[in-house]
């Protein structure tokens, strides 16, 4: 490890010193672009007062939302990527502005050799008293914590642990009273497990003086809405108080085609809650699986009021492309909530969750920048000295090994002996699959030293499950190759499918298209000279239904040398 470190640092100074390309090698990315090509969304044209779902595409699942004033915030699952928790910004709940994450530095967040589908887990974002406060699990780390910040775009401070609490989803409630609770999801009644996935509600009160929990814990749902049938997952919890009562909702059934939302209600925070008997109030799984345009596994949902009384909810689902196949992950939705009486109801079980809807009640903010929904374009030229919000890294950087300042107007990502099948910190940095027909595309120069150096772009779900376009070294000259890893091929190694001789490798254009489960593999070495390389291979291993795990699919730039 000591020399790895050694190794690494001296290749980033070597250029600063003095030492040429040739000896301490690099792949220098000049432009990344990605573009969404739904069919859905270039059908569809919106109403001035109409919005789109899902609002935010792609791999963020998990929301939690709290609303300041006239300032919507709203975060999202991180798992084993970093920086850690993303973190959004709307006055209108419709035009989405990253400004930054909760958890960006190395300190905040250790995914050392944590596999991708662990790390940071649903995100509980709140305000109260003029402070934010994120409060999340690591698994497979130290469990669960909490951070703060006086401003949301940062910078929050190093983790508070909890070791008190037993489970997952923490979540805070401020009360009136100036009191304030974390719910979580936790072990049943003494451990013991009536049936498989039988979990447990549970509350304890936070000294906010203190930073810490005070007094006993105390279990307030069993099992979930109708612990006779044996519900599974009882999970995401979340209170809030309105109409004399104290609401619970959380998320029941799994992450899959069974997930839901429920609700509970009480006159006492500490209970008893009772089951609304028209639970679920959110779900797809009693519809047609081979409805057009289907959105499935929906729950895990926030609440947010707004200043007339109406409520709103942003939750999780997916978009399958065939038959439960998805490669974009969880993404976030949002739909109004309606009052039956006293119980709050998003969808009934026979009602479709709508890509279309009227925009809340609230005054229009300007369009982002950078667009979050539908189908864009978007291109990153790497001119400024830090990346954009857009790009994550797989784990905490121990190494510096990527520059924007080196070679401005390129982005430098240096090879290392981290593969992007290891548990490791890859020199990989990507961006997620918003769209199940997309092409991105980047532009590479790169100059291989040997066989054990490559450099290209990757559609990456986890470390068993990827495809790799990348440029090599073979008997004293370049070649291009397509790797898979994951398919029936070769027991799912790292199998090479394609491959050509490359001329030159200074100025190499690399473009994958996704169109739902078939990538195509192209590269030019004359911009936009397109070369087919490999046609339709099988990118349904990128989906939770083989892959398994919690992420979507990214797509980034990657070099890496084997030795």
């Amino acid at each position: 490890m000591k020399k790895l470190k050694i190794l690494t640092l001296l290749a980033y100074f070597g250029i600063q010193y003095g030492y040429s390309q040739e000896k301490y090698n690099y792949a220098a990315f000049d432009w990344f672009e990605y573009e969404g090509k739904d069919s859905l969304f270039s059908q569809i044209i919106l109403k001035e007062n109409e919005y789109l779902n899902p609002i935010l595409p792609g791999f963020y699942p998990d929301p939690s939302i709290c609303r300041v004033n006239d300032d919507y915030y709203l975060v999202n699952s991180s798992f084993s990527y970093f920086p850690g928790v993303p973190i959004f910004h709307s006055t209108d709940l419709v035009n989405w502005q990253q400004i930054g994450h909760i958890l960006n530095r190395p300190s905040q967040l250790n995914l050392d050799q944590l596999p991708i589908s662990y790390g940071i887990y649903a995100p509980t974002l709140r305000y109260h008293n003029g402070v934010f406060y994120m409060i999340t699990t690591l698994v497979g780390g130290k469990d669960n914590f909490y951070v703060t910040a006086n401003n949301p775009s940062g910078p929050w401070s190093d983790p508070i642990w909890l070791p008190e609490i037993q489970g997952i989803d923490p979540s805070f409630f401020f009360d009136e009273n100036n009191k304030a609770y974390i719910i979580n999801n936790g072990p049943p009644p003494e451990n013991k497990e009536l049936y498989e996935g039988h979990r447990a509600i549970w509350i304890q009160e936070f000294d906010l003086s203190s930073g810490k929990l005070t007094g006993p814990r105390k279990i307030i749902v069993n099992g979930g809405s109708d612990i006779s049938k044996k519900p599974v997952w009882i999970e995401g919890p979340h209170i809030f108080k309105t109409k004399g009562f104290y609401y619970l909702i959380a998320a029941e059934g799994g992450t899959g085609d069974e997930h839901s939302e429920v609700v509970f209600r009480s006159e006492d925070v500490w209970g008893p809650y009772l089951p609304f008997e028209g639970n679920p109030i959110l779900t797809q799984r009693k519809l047609d699986k081979n409805r057009k345009n289907p959105v499935s596994s929906t729950g895990h949902a926030d609440f947010v009021e707004l200043p007339d009384g109406t409520w709103w909810v942003v939750f999780l689902g997916c978009r399958p492309y065939d038959n439960g196949f998805y490669n974009t992950g969880r993404e976030t939705f949002m739909l109004p909530v309606h009052w039956d009486g006293q119980w709050p109801i998003i969808t009934n079980s026979n009602e479709e969750v709508k890509y279309v809807n009227k925009n809340p009640y609230l005054p229009a903010q300007a369009k982002t920048l950078s667009p979050m929904n539908g189908n864009f374009k978007v291109r990153d030229d790497f001119n400024s000295e830090t990346l954009s919000y857009t790009w994550n890294l797989i784990r905490t950087p121990r190494d510096t090994w990527y520059s924007l300042k080196e070679k401005p107007g390129s982005l430098i990502i240096r090879p290392r002996p981290v593969a992007i099948y290891s548990n490791g910190n890859p020199s990989f940095i990507g961006r997620r699959q918003q769209h199940t027909n997309f092409s991105a595309s980047a532009s590479m120069q790169f100059n291989p030293l040997s066989s054990k150096n490559t450099a290209g772009m990757v559609a990456f779900q986890n470390e068993k499950f990827y495809l790799f376009l990348g440029v090599k070294k073979v008997d004293n000259s370049a070649q291009i190759f397509v790797e898979s890893s994951g398919s029936n091929l070769n027991n799912g190694k790292p199998t090479i499918i394609a491959n050509a001789p490359l001329a030159q490798t200074q100025n190499v254009y690399l473009k994958i298209d996704g169109k739902g489960r078939y990538y195509s593999f192209y590269y030019a070495t004359k911009q936009d000279q397109w070369v087919l390389l490999k046609e339709n291979v099988d990118a349904s291993i990128l989906s939770t239904k083989i892959a398994g795990g919690f992420v979507g699919t990214y797509i980034g730039m990657y070099a890496f040398n084997e030795e």
